[in-house]
């Protein structure tokens, strides 16, 4: 007995010092994005004049060449400021003229910086800004279209997120992207899902940050202390067969991109000073779209991350003024401050799932007129791991209430546990304390 409360004792200890020291990290990173970064960021891309996609590539200092060429070199920067840490490049589509705002032969062209992990380096978390901007007719490319908050503000938290991160060292691969051709049909994103599908890339999760910056809502509210987090309910790849054990089983909002809003959610409320997380059980905005969604459709898990009150005078706007209301995304409007705080969410988020190891797979569930409920999943192959952690929570709860570190198992059963009155989930636990995305189960433990 007192051999096994040592062994306990020192397995309990062992965990508690991991996760002070993941903390440790987590915490650095909590306070570290700059404002003055992210406002000197956003003011160069402004400067651009417009950044619309089909705008002009050969200048200098105007159009979206000059733009994308800017963030490819501010990365190449921040490479050789981490013993070129970073892998960065431009990713290139050609779009055809078509009749959906792509109005001739257009280059659609991604900057990507790649920070490759110690251990999976074909396992990717990513954070996505977006290059380009507009005004109100989407085929016009060739006014002033400062694109402030929508979405140099996304692209700057991405810059400077990658100026944070590159301070450390993670097991799993980080990918720092702006992407293009978004408010003329989310070419970028279409591209970059394409490549990442044919090429077998391991997606963690993909963070797309569209309007970061402002805080004065068209609806009369100024709020700096709330973001939303959009995720679709279940993912695209969902087989028929599970569709129809979710009518018995539930599991209909509890996808891994909503899973991820719930991890994030949860980093927000442990390392965050006022700053709330909301969690929108929507793929996006009513009848709108942003860069996660091409992400979503090939099944990859993808949320969006942005401000709470947005201000439509401000977006897809000529610059100019009527009735005393001025229109136009301009820099004016961009706090600052609340773009940092935003940029440490998502770096937060990149730090803790590039720590993590993978995420149990092959989840099952079992406990049918019975007083308990059992789990069983397959064993992660990663000798970082220390073991599985169980949760469960309310069928109507938003965020997971309970949970139980059950140690290096792949079965386990919740005693008095009553399955039909909670959801149910499994993540793993690295010797960091860092954790994988939650899991749902998605199958019956087979009867005897």
């Amino acid at each position: 007995m007192k051999t096994k409360l040592t062994l306990l004792t020192v397995l309990i200890s062992a965990i508690s010092f991991a996760q002070s020291d993941v903390s440790k990290m987590l915490t650095e990173i909590a306070i570290a994005p700059s404002a003055e970064h992210i406002e000197k960021d956003i003011r160069t891309l402004v400067n651009f004049g417009t950044r619309h996609t089909l705008s002009d590539t050969l200048s200098q200092t105007q159009g979206i060449g000059a733009a994308r060429r800017w963030i490819k070199s501010e990365f190449e920067t921040i490479s050789s400021n981490c013993n070129n840490c970073l892998e960065v490049s431009f990713q290139r589509n050609l779009v055809p003229e078509n009749d959906r705002r792509i109005i001739k032969d257009t280059w659609v062209v991604n900057v990507l910086a790649v920070q490759r992990g110690t251990k999976h380096p074909n396992r990717y978390v990513i954070m996505s800004g977006d290059i380009d901007s507009r005004v109100t007719d989407p085929n016009n490319f060739t006014s002033d279209s400062p694109g402030a908050n929508d979405n140099a503000s996304g692209m700057a938290g991405t810059l400077e997120a990658a100026r944070v991160l590159t301070k450390y060292k993670f097991p799993v691969s980080i990918i720092y992207v702006g992407l293009s051709g978004e408010e003329q049909g989310l070419y970028g994103g279409q591209y970059m899902a394409k490549v990442a599908k044919n090429q077998g890339w391991d997606i963690v999760g993909v963070l797309n940050n569209d309007m970061i910056g402002n805080i004065k809502g068209i609806d009369g509210v100024i709020d700096n202390s709330t973001f939303r987090v959009f995720s679709e309910a279940i993912s695209m790849e969902t087989t028929e067969k599970e569709r129809r054990m979710m009518r018995y089983y539930g599991g209909e909002v509890d996808g891994p991109s909503r899973q991820l809003a719930r991890y994030i959610d949860k980093l927000t409320d442990d390392y965050m000073t006022n700053l709330d997380a909301i969690m929108i059980y929507r793929l996006d905005r009513f009848g709108r779209g942003g860069h996660h969604r091409p992400f979503n459709d090939a099944g990859f898990t993808g949320v969006r991350i942005m401000e709470t009150h947005e201000n439509y005078n401000e977006q897809h706007q000529d610059i100019r003024t009527e009735n005393g209301i001025n229109y136009g995304d301009v820099i004016e409007s961009i706090n600052f401050e609340y773009a940092a705080k935003l940029t440490a969410v998502n770096a937060l988020t990149l730090a803790s799932l590039a720590s993590a190891p993978p995420e149990p797979k092959n989840i099952m569930i079992g406990g049918a007129v019975q007083p308990s409920t059992r789990l069983k999943w397959d064993a992660v192959n990663d000798d970082n791991v220390v073991g599985y952690k169980v949760y469960w929570r309310d069928t109507t709860s938003p965020q997971w209430q309970h949970s139980r570190f059950v140690g290096k198992v792949t079965d386990y059963t919740l005693q008095n546990i009553v399955i039909d009155n909670y959801l149910f989930g499994v993540a793993t636990v690295g010797e960091n304390g860092a954790e994988s995305l939650i899991q749902f189960p998605r199958k019956l433990i087979p009867r005897n």
